[in-house]
């Protein structure tokens, strides 16, 4: 029987140098804290060559006041944060584990670990933890004590293994040795000057190297001092380019501002900029941004299959609205933990089209791997991270440049993937025949989005006001019809996810259908109502919320006609061209969620039981 993979978006950080990396182990797992995690630990080896290890549940500044009550220093060390999937929070359940003088971080989930269980049982070993990660530690140590090197006992043990991991080892018996590999979960070499580093992500590394190797699947690589040397899956010797990375050095800073989130919702007229550099001329998109087959495959499109997860997920549904408009092609959107599990008919000429933040999303990825063997056209992601893996095996890709994003809910990440995903449409209409003074029409509404953005993420104030109503509320409603619709449900997700607040975003059409029983005093409603074509359809929605004393909230075009009233408090937004209307609605129902959480006092950056990434099912 599978065992059911959960999230998990531990933290892996490692390091092997001619000085102390304990500090270094603490930095890395502070950059990583975004990720959301409820326990962390580090094991060093030190001068004697023995295992120092200090774990504690709770945050890293616990586990920095154990190790300042019993210190410990080390030229050669892991470090680890952990998301609870196999055994409660606790510090017995927390990273590293230990087997002799073999020490191991893992990220991901080990889905044979209990027949691997049995037999190290068998053998004599004890289990300290309920997490399946301490098997592979004391899998490698049986290994070792059959005479393998660190090195081979990796190598042979990862050959066991089911599952998804991302895995750091250190030996007290070979001090000048880090061993590493990856499958399913993403693990990264830094690369220094006489010293070296692992970690899950390059963020953590970057106050010691901007230079980065990206282990491929099934890689086991050993780090010293000297060098790396990488084996794939086939235990060969292999070359992995060395990239450097620019940028980012600020990432963790929230600078002038209170939250990352506030600071990235901030960002986002700065971060479009940089998502347009360089896709679009004065009148045209320039589709080779999407890569070099761009031109060759993208007039063979006859359909398109989007498949995302969360707030991607969203992207996805506003962008099937562009492009059955724009494009004449249809286009079928569906959630990547649903469509793994299920048959599906490819159509000739199918596009399949991932969208994800990270480029590591588990169902996401696993979707990809599937869909190459179904017989698509061809497949595009959508992604924020270069060189992950949905970026290196997809044929097509586009980068939304919106920088690392810290804070747990989305917020820049998912407008610049709207706009990715504008540019995206905007190419495949051309291939299929848009005309040159449409596509003109919609490049020149993307030249005034920067500036736009600045006049929407100006609402801050009046929507700060706004919020106040929401504080002492359990449930809201959001509202939206067409491409706004989708709209509503990312403002709904945002209020959920950072106030605890339960929300819920329906089509304005369908109230009559079911949520009109729920609607009361107590049920503030919130509504996108830019001026387009749906505009008195949807008045005639909210006559009904009135009808039954529901308060609305409308966020509003100056041109639809709203006026606040008792029962309807109306937000103003500045005009904007149609095809923006769904990027800049966004941001005012953002800060919407931002001041409500900051009223109701939740951890706004790492609200519970949410993971930034989820790199395994």
């Amino acid at each position: 029987m599978k065992i059911k993979k959960e999230v998990n978006m531990c933290g892996i950080v490692g390091a092997l140098a001619q000085r102390n990396v304990n500090e270094i182990l603490l930095e890395g797992l502070r950059r990583l804290e975004y990720r959301g995690y409820d326990s962390a630990g580090v094991c060093l080896v030190d001068g004697e060559q023995q295992l120092q290890l200090r774990k504690s549940q709770g945050k890293v500044a616990d586990l920095e006041a154990r190790l300042h009550d019993n210190p410990a220093a080390g030229r050669l060390g892991i470090a680890h944060t952990r998301w609870a999937t196999h055994g409660v929070p606790s510090d017995h359940n927390s990273h590293p584990h230990v087997s002799g003088q073999i020490a191991l971080v893992h990220n991901g989930i080990i889905e044979n670990y209990r027949d691997l269980r049995a037999r190290l049982l068998g053998l004599g070993y004890e289990f300290a933890s309920d997490t399946d990660t301490e098997t592979v530690v004391h899998l490698i140590h049986s290994l070792t004590n059959e005479g393998m090197t660190l090195l081979e006992a990796v190598t042979a043990a990862t050959a066991e293994l089911e599952g998804a991991y991302a895995i750091g080892v250190i030996s007290a018996d070979e001090p000048q040795t880090l061993v590493c590999a990856r499958s399913g979960s993403p693990l990264v070499i830094g690369v220094g000057i006489e010293e070296n580093f692992i970690a899950s992500d390059p963020m953590a590394l970057r106050q010691v190297t901007d230079r980065f190797v990206f282990l491929e699947e099934g890689d086991v690589a050993q780090v010293s001092l000297e060098g790396i040397a990488v084996f794939d899956q086939h235990g060969e010797e292999v070359s992995r380019p060395v990239h450097k990375l620019d940028g980012g050095h600020d990432a963790a800073d929230k600078g002038r501002y209170r939250h990352f989130m506030q600071k990235e919702i901030f960002e986002q007229p700065e971060v479009v900029k940089a998502t347009l550099a360089g896709r679009i001329g004065a009148h045209t998109v320039l589709p080779e941004a999407l890569g070099a087959r761009a031109n060759e495959i993208l007039p063979e499109v006859k359909q398109v299959q989007i498949v995302a997860c969360g707030t991607s997920y969203h992207a996805g549904l506003v962008a099937r609205y562009w492009l059955e408009d724009w494009a004449g092609i249809p286009c079928a959107v569906e959630v990547a933990s649903e469509i793994r599990y299920r048959k599906t008919a490819v159509r000739p000429g199918t596009l399949f089209v991932t969208i994800s933040q990270s480029g590591e999303t588990a169902d996401t990825l696993a979707a990809l791997r599937q869909a190459k063997e179904l017989g698509y056209l061809a497949s595009m992601t959508i992604c924020n991270v270069p060189n992950s893996s949905l970026v290196r095996e997809s044929e097509l890709s586009l980068m939304t440049e919106a920088g690392p994003e810290i804070g747990v809910a989305s917020t820049k990440a998912f407008t610049t993937q709207l706009v990715a995903l504008q540019l995206f449409c905007i190419a495949l209409a051309k291939a299929n025949g848009m005309p040159a003074d449409k596509e003109a029409e919609l490049v020149g509404a993307l030249h005034q989005l920067p500036e736009l953005m600045e006049d929407f993420t100006g609402l801050d104030q009046l929507v700060k006001a706004t919020s106040e109503a929401f504080a002492e509320k359990h449930h809201t409603l959001f509202l939206g019809r067409g491409v706004e619709y989708p709209i509503a449900l990312e403002g709904a997700l945002k209020l959920k996810e950072i106030s605890y607040i339960h929300a819920e975003a329906y089509p304005a059409g369908e109230l009559k259908h079911g949520p009109l029983a729920l609607v009361d005093a107590d049920m503030p409603v919130v509504v996108v109502a830019p001026n387009n074509e749906l505009l008195e359809k949807l008045k005639s929605n909210l006559q009904e919320v009135r009808a039954r004393g529901g308060e609305l909230f409308v966020f509003a075009s100056p041109r639809a006609g709203f006026a606040s009233e008792p029962g309807v408090t109306v937000v103003e937004v500045p005009d904007a061209p149609d095809s923006l209307a769904p990027i800049l609605y966004t941001v005012p129902l953002q800060l919407l969620s931002y001041h409500v959480a900051l009223l109701k006092g939740t951890d706004v950056d790492q609200p519970r039981n949410l993971a930034k990434s989820v790199t395994v099912e």
